[in-house]
């Protein structure tokens, strides 16, 4: 029983290893224009304009799966 609680463990270890990072997207501020690239929104006052991308500046784009 113990062996399987530690399988099931190490198991659940190695499957959060494989996890990416988390894609970065542009941001558009709806009173300015003003564009931002970031991972999660920025509040109401602001939609997304465009991504996902692989890079903090919004340059590589990211394979949509």
């Amino acid at each position: 029983m113990k062996h399987r609680i530690a399988a099931c463990l190490l198991l659940a270890v190695c499957l959060s290893a494989q996890a990416g990072p988390a894609p970065w997207y542009q941001w558009r501020s709806k009173t300015e224009g003003t564009m931002v690239c970031a991972q999660t929104t920025l509040g109401p006052g602001w939609e997304q304009a465009s991504g996902p991308f692989k890079d903090s500046r919004c340059e590589k784009p990211a394979l949509v799966k």
